[in-house]
């Protein structure tokens, strides 16, 4: 059996499960009225047509799903059959019978049912124990067992703590970056290091957003911080890649998902990093120079939307000779008016006496 707690973003039918069950939800007001009652349930979420063949007796119902109505219905000994979006109980006090010869590793007859269902068919199947406060659900081949809100949140507090240091290293790096680019000094292995550490920052915001999916309304305030951690982190990172990859380099979107699909020990391999970003093999990160484009410092000016940025970047084709481009030929881009030109200008003159000022105030 395999357990998806690693990895929810990769089955997307789990991850819908998982919201219909979590706090602030209908169904999860009704599975912990049932956990309370300790009377246990077998609750099936699927198209009854494509499931039905596995039916025998029960009670049809065809009535609007509500929390009371699982709860009572529960008490009988059969499965509760509910459409889709789990907003209609079609049957209840359904005895199921998915093919015996499907391997189960589940030991409870309820439990083994409903990963034999979920085996077979396309259905959400959630199997709460009588006994333990358990709730199973089953999709495809996959199990996830619902954790305590408690367990959650301390695990989601504690990676949001981890997510705020790695947030503050990645500022850092990418702070020096920034100084280096407006001295022309940038080498690939700077590039990397942003590249790496943008990438974690990004892996340990999926694991919180992980929790988030199965906190529900309890998860409120977690999202807010994540929220404001995050801000600039995707932007600025596409924007890096636009600076840097080579000229007939991957696309940005396809660096990204080979960035994504690294292992941990590939994300600290800088020379996978160049590779991906499209250098040559033979390149070594700590001794090529490149120049930025500008695309992440120009999305630094406030009020400056990426159409204009492409287009001055179209225009002088580099960080560097935008720096030394002056009022008149700003106002030679299409989109940049005098009064947004004299901002691109004023713009640049602050971004580079703040990244410089921080980078040496650290010496």
């Amino acid at each position: 059996m395999v357990d998806s707690r690693g990895d929810l973003r990769l089955d997307a039918r789990l991850t819908q499960a998982l919201y219909m069950v979590a706090p602030g939800r209908p169904l999860r007001e009704a599975i912990d009225s049932i956990i309370r009652a300790k009377t246990g349930a077998l609750i099936i979420i699927g198209e009854e047509g494509a499931i039905s063949f596995l039916f025998s007796g029960g009670i049809r119902l065809e009535t609007d799903f509500s929390p009371n109505m699982l709860y009572e219905l529960a008490k009988m000994d059969g499965a509760v059959i509910l459409n889709r979006n789990a907003g209609r109980i079609h049957r209840a006090n359904v005895q199921l019978m998915p093919d015996a010869s499907i391997e189960s590793s589940e030991t409870g007859t309820r439990h083994r049912t409903a990963e034999r269902v979920a085996k077979q068919t396309d259905a959400i199947a959630i199997s709460i124990s009588m006994d333990r406060d358990l709730v199973s659900i089953y999709v495809d081949e996959l199990k996830h067992v619902l954790s305590d809100i408690r367990v959650l949140l301390a695990k989601a507090d504690q990676a949001l703590q981890t997510l705020q240091k790695y947030r503050a290293r990645l500022d850092q790096v990418a702070d020096n970056l920034t100084g280096l680019e407006f001295e022309d000094a940038v080498t690939l292995h700077e590039v990397v290091s942003v590249l790496q550490r943008s990438e974690m920052v990004s892996r340990v915001a999926r694991e919180i957003e992980r929790y988030l999916i199965e906190l529900g309304t309890e998860g409120r305030l977690i999202a807010m911080q994540l929220e404001e951690l995050m801000t600039g982190v995707a932007r600025d990172r596409a924007a890096l890649i636009m600076d840097y990859r080579p000229g007939r380099g991957p696309a940005v979107e396809k660096i990204e998902e080979r960035l994504d699909a690294l292992t941990a020990d590939e994300l600290f391999d800088a020379d996978v990093i160049a590779r991906i970003l499209g250098y040559r093999k033979k390149a070594k990160s700590t001794e090529v120079r490149i120049s930025p484009r500008g695309y992440r410092v120009l999305s630094n000016i406030p009020r400056l939307p990426s159409t204009i940025i492409s287009n001055i970047i179209s225009k002088f084709g580099g960080l560097k000779a935008v720096m030394y481009a002056g009022e008149d030929d700003l106002v030679a881009v299409e989109g940049v008016g005098r009064v947004r030109a004299r901002e691109i200008g004023e713009g640049l003159v602050q971004l580079r006496e703040l990244s410089l000022a921080e980078k040496y105030s650290f010496r």
